[in-house]
């Protein structure tokens, strides 16, 4: 009874504490939102940052560092503050480069983000302007990543210059993705590449059969399925799912075609993929170097800017998500205490 009795009064502190961090982290999220000078609406909030000021921060603490003697450290500062002034002056002057992440999944879920922070950008860009889009992807389903290189797609019909800057990973959809930009800029040992398509569809088939269990799947035209996990692999559905893919890679290799001309698109759609140095040669890649280093130099002439979308989840799935975690805490904290109480 006693070990009952101390579970349930620590089952109880653990709510009340759950609902305390609750309570407390929405305060300080919304704090931080309009700290960083976020825009809230329905859908989500843009958050936009001003990275000259972190590259600046970066130099100076640096700087400072290295100072030797007081007098130094003022003469420094100083210099600094009068640097800071200037540069503000002139700030209005500079065209603006907006920095978007994407970072991909199978399902090119960031596209959700992309296609708002595009909005924010092409409302505001001028001609002069530029978007940097830092890509990481191993590719994912056609139609996901096919909307995801269009609404780069929507950046260039506004004549906004776009530069792709692959610091690890571009490859199949996400090099689909990357192939739109004006610029493709890579660090040397990134991958790139994969102008492929594969599907892989396990077939449990035989399996079933052998143990007498019958899957009944009814369909209304010849290919509705070609080939599925239950249904027998037929040679007639086996080509026919061939042919879809061939006829998507065909769809690939014309829109990488249709955006990087100059390139033997036969040549490299063989599914392939290529470090950096080789893919500059290649001609996938326009110039080989970090997402960091071309940041930091258009800082010198430029207003940079970092902007991200964070899409509003709604209470539903905040409270189911909180309360996933907190059951899963609790089980935890439970197991840990019984054992605890037992060993005593």
């Amino acid at each position: 009874m006693d070990l009952l009795n101390d579970l349930l009064g620590f089952t109880a502190r653990s709510f009340v504490v759950f609902l305390t961090v609750a309570a407390s982290t929405a305060v300080v999220v919304a704090l931080i939102r309009r700290a960083r000078g976020g825009f809230t609406t329905k859908s989500g909030w843009l958050e936009v940052k001003h990275l000259n000021e972190r590259f600046d921060n970066l130099r100076d603490g640096l700087q400072a560092g290295m100072a030797k003697g007081r007098a130094a450290y003022k003469a420094l500062r100083k210099q600094q503050k009068e640097l800071a002034k200037a540069a503000q002056t002139l700030s209005t002057t500079k065209p603006s480069v907006y920095v978007v992440d994407f970072d991909g999944d199978v399902l090119a879920t960031a596209t959700a983000s992309l296609r708002e922070e595009v909005t924010a950008i092409t409302s505001v860009a001028k001609p002069d302007d530029e978007v940097v889009v830092r890509l990481e992807s191993g590719g994912g389903a056609v139609p996901h990543y096919g909307l995801a290189a269009a609404q780069l797609g929507r950046l260039k019909d506004k004549k906004v210059k776009v530069t792709v800057c692959i610091d690890r990973v571009a490859a199949s959809g996400g090099y689909m993705m990357a192939c739109v930009a004006d610029t493709v800029a890579a660090a040397p040992f990134s991958v790139i590449g994969s102008i492929g398509v594969v599907a892989q569809v396990p077939n449990v088939h035989r399996f079933l059969k052998r143990h007498d269990v019958d899957v009944e799947e009814m369909t209304a035209g010849e290919f509705k399925r070609t080939v599925s996990l239950f249904g027998e692999v037929t040679e007639k559905g086996k080509a026919k799912l061939q042919e879809q893919l061939e006829e998507t890679h065909a769809l690939f290799k014309a829109f990488v075609k249709q955006h990087r001309g100059a390139l033997e698109v036969d040549r490299v759609s063989t599914g392939e993929y290529w470090l950096g140095t080789r893919a500059k040669e290649l001609g996938l890649v326009d110039v080989l170097t970090t997402s960091d280093d071309y940041l930091t130099a258009r800082a010198k002439t430029a207003n940079v800017f970092w902007v991200h979308f964070h899409p509003a989840n709604s209470w539903r799935e905040r409270l189911m998500a909180g309360a996933a975690e907190l059951s899963e805490r609790l089980v935890l904290r439970l197991w840990s205490r019984a054992q605890h109480l037992r060993l005593q």
